[in-house]
């Protein structure tokens, strides 16, 4: 038997750290989305929602996690990497994703009302972009719901 983990205990490994990232954007008032980027199983880039502390509507955690690793590694891309986020990315953060030619996306709960994987839109796997991502959707899904839901019941209050 090997030790080696497998893809599924590594995808699991990389969304746990991914959610700590989304715990963090909700201690500091973000909408609770995390994302790391990793390649070779290494960190390249990693980031949190932060639009509203840092006056950006672009910085979504994805698109923070893809500008950390391009400035990591000096390139802006990102080949044979994987991004672990604990929402459905949206239409801008899918587009980034093709652009930077990330390899794989793997991704927590789905995102009923701007999802840009497979609940409102398909912009990954659309056949006219020269670049394909490998799409893996519903690892830690209830966890990383919860986490949202708990944050939107709070500021309901």
């Amino acid at each position: 038997m090997s030790d080696k983990p497998t893809q599924a205990e590594l995808d699991l490994q990389w969304m746990q750290y991914a959610y700590t990232l989304a715990e963090r954007g909700a201690a500091a008032g973000e909408v609770p989305v995390g994302a790391v980027l990793v390649r070779d199983n290494v960190i390249i880039g990693q980031g949190w929602n932060s639009p509203v502390s840092s006056n950006d509507p672009s910085a979504h955690a994805e698109i923070n996690a893809l500008r950390d690793a391009a400035q990591n590694i000096n390139n802006y891309r990102l080949l044979e990497s994987t991004l672990y986020v604990t929402l459905e990315p949206c239409v801008m953060c899918a587009g980034a994703l093709i652009h930077a030619r990330v390899s794989r996306l793997v991704y927590g709960a789905a995102e009923p009302k701007t999802g840009a994987v497979v609940s409102v839109f398909d912009v990954l796997t659309n056949p006219r972009h020269n670049h394909k991502v490998e799409v893996y959707g519903g690892v830690m899904e209830a966890e990383s719901a919860a986490l949202l839901q708990s944050f939107f019941k709070s500021r309901r209050k």
